[in-house]
């Protein structure tokens, strides 16, 4: 099993998260690799059973740089059907748009074809952070990869 971690990060936060979880990910057994989306190729998305996209929040969506990722992924429809994806974003307040910068992003997993699991508890569609990663954040960030993983065994 391997999962890929991949972000854009402007100032630090969404970045931050990202290494949490990969961290997390591989405490847990499972190889992940981490990569900021512009030393990423959207090709080598076949290589992966788990996908995790993370992305700041600017006007309520995701970066461009993900939206590039994501918009060059056309190419590969159908073939990342039954791969276990998932989101985490970051803003600058709350209210700020980080569940619709998540449902951006999560909304082209699912035309993918790929399989997304919610949070009842934690942050329901994927973990989020306001002005930087705090306690709570961190907690949401180590849960959900915990998660992830789980749901990854299950499923490959």
């Amino acid at each position: 099993m391997k999962v890929v971690v991949i972000y854009y990060s402007r100032g630090g936060t969404t970045k931050s998260m990202a290494e949490l979880i990969h961290k997390t990910i591989n405490s847990k057994g499972v190889k992940a690799d981490i990569f900021a989306v512009d030393q990423f190729s959207y090709k080598n998305l076949l290589d992966y059973d788990g996908i995790i996209i993370g992305s700041p929040t600017y006007y309520g969506t995701c970066s461009s740089e993900i939206k590039k990722l994501i918009d060059d992924s056309v190419s590969l429809h159908k073939k990342l059907d039954g791969k276990v994806g998932g989101v985490f974003s970051s803003s600058a307040n709350v209210a700020g748009g980080n569940e619709t910068t998540a449902l951006s992003i999560l909304e082209a997993l699912l035309i993918h074809g790929m399989i997304v699991q919610g949070d009842p508890q934690g942050d329901h569609y994927g973990p989020v952070a306001v002005s930087g990663v705090d306690e709570r954040c961190n907690n949401n960030c180590v849960r959900f990869a915990a998660r992830f993983v789980d749901l990854l065994k299950k499923i490959v």
